[in-house]
């Protein structure tokens, strides 16, 4: 397996772009609204505007996202929320399987299986938001604070385990 700098860098960047096109695909099909997608984080370093959608380049090349209507979201049915907020996971799931046994096959299944963690703004946690919504049928402050301390607990508890072995 070739790891290089190159390799790692140019892996990880196809793989947070990718996973970002899949929740903007699946959002369009759901005719929710995507406002902005962006690379890294920190200040913004070089933007456009193609379409209604505005691209940003960021400092910091950690992460990429995507801002899209919440309240147009949440009007749609579950199971069109559920396959807008996991699209992404899906994206890296299906490129892990392709690239099996290469460093972008494992980087995408990592990414996958981190974004299903029930952490904070995660995919995982999103979901787990949504699902709570629809089970009460409202929003509930303290369920989903309990929801996302929990989570998190747990998510750290996963993380130790994982250190430690």
């Amino acid at each position: 397996m070739d790891i290089s700098l190159f390799n790692v860098g140019s892996s990880l960047v196809v793989s947070l772009v990718l996973h970002e096109v899949g929740h903007v695909l699946a959002a369009r099909a759901c005719h929710v609204p995507v406002t902005e997608a962006g690379f890294g984080c920190g200040p913004k370093l070089a933007g456009a505007r193609i379409g209604n959608i505005d691209y940003h380049l960021r400092l910091l090349p950690i992460g990429a996202y995507i801002r899209m209507d919440m309240a147009r979201l949440q009007t749609r049915p579950l199971a069109q929320q559920l396959l807008v907020l996991l699209a992404g996971i899906v994206v890296n799931l299906v490129l892990g399987v392709l690239a099996w046994g290469s460093f972008f096959g494992t980087l995408n299944i990592v990414l996958a299986l981190t974004n299903l963690l029930p952490v904070y703004q995660q995919d995982g946690w999103k979901t787990g938001i949504v699902i709570c919504r629809h089970v009460l049928g409202r929003a509930s402050q303290v369920v989903e604070w309990s929801f996302t301390i929990v989570a998190g607990l747990i998510g750290l508890a996963i993380f130790a385990r994982a250190i430690i072995v």
